[in-house]
């Protein structure tokens, strides 16, 4: 319910909002805890993005517990951005233990930074998971508030061209997967909902959360990791979303592990993976694993 009000809060105030990297941010540090992890909706969300059922938790889901901390933080009269109309444009997430379904977590959720970015403003948010005061995870994801820059911006700025990584797998997209997914994380952005709702922020049709494709995309390492024993785990993982997936879709799942020239990350914890569509390349990610 918090969630929604927020989101309400947050339609309210996004037409009044004039976007800039030079405004303050909201002091506001969140913490909302121990919290209770319901088990019908980690099956929900690891049925929906592909996780095999597993006492762990999979390494994206604590972002969800943070959703609604981080809702209320962008949703509040003194943060800069508009909230309707935010592009998730980067994420990079650190374990530093692993987390069951019977953990009860602390999740603190703040405002780091906020920064130029070639096609507006972008805000950096921190979401950290703490359990008996051991800090256990943690994430940083960039969001983009698209507008007009005053100047222009200077070609170093764009992103380099990714090569392409080999095939690994092909997945079908429906075209209610943003709503589905919205159920599960409470984040119910209107870009991901309906083709409608999409066009009012210049989109041709709905597309794919971010978080999904993200998540989507581990939950495939992890089923390559499980093949092979004796792989060690992925506790650093950085992904770019450099280009929306229009619902519905066929996308091409891509992977390779460090040092080869294919053949996927199965059951190594350093690689790179990419989610695209023939030639276009809507994700790229890396994966590494911390030394013992």
């Amino acid at each position: 319910m918090r969630t929604l009000l927020a989101l309400a809060e947050g339609v309210v105030t996004s037409p009044f909002k004039r976007p800039h990297a030079a405004a303050g941010l909201p002091e506001a540090r969140l913490t909302r805890g121990p919290v209770d992890i319901p088990r019908d909706r980690l099956a929900r969300y690891g049925e929906l993005c592909g996780f095999a059922p597993d006492p762990r938790l999979p390494l994206p889901y604590p972002h969800l517990l943070g959703f609604p901390l981080a809702m209320r933080i962008m949703s509040r009269r003194d943060f800069p951005l508009p909230l309707l109309g935010l592009v998730h444009t980067w994420i990079t997430i650190e374990r530093y233990a692993p987390l069951t379904s019977d953990d009860r977590p602390e999740i603190t959720v703040y405002a780091e930074s906020l920064a130029p970015h070639r096609r507006g403003t972008e805000v950096t948010m921190v979401t950290k998971a703490r359990v008996a005061g051991e800090r256990v995870w943690e994430s940083r994801s960039g969001y983009l508030a698209r507008h007009a820059r005053p100047e222009p911006y200077p070609d170093t700025e764009a992103p380099v061209a990714a090569p392409l990584l080999p095939a690994v797998a092909e997945w079908q997209l429906p075209a209610d997967l943003g709503r589905r997914y919205g159920a599960v994380s409470g984040d119910r952005n209107p870009i991901h909902l309906h083709p409608l709702t999409a066009r009012a922020f210049g989109f041709p049709r709905a597309i794919a959360h971010g978080m999904w494709t993200f998540a989507r995309c581990l939950a495939e390492l992890d089923q390559d990791r499980d093949r092979d024993r004796g792989a060690s785990a992925v506790t650093h993982v950085r992904a770019e979303f450099r280009a929306p997936v229009l619902l519905p879709a066929v996308v091409t799942y891509a992977s390779a592990a460090d040092g080869d020239a294919g053949g996927g990350v199965a059951g190594r914890a350093s690689g790179r993976f990419q989610l695209r569509s023939g030639d276009r390349v809507h994700l790229i990610g890396e994966t590494s694993a911390r030394s013992a």
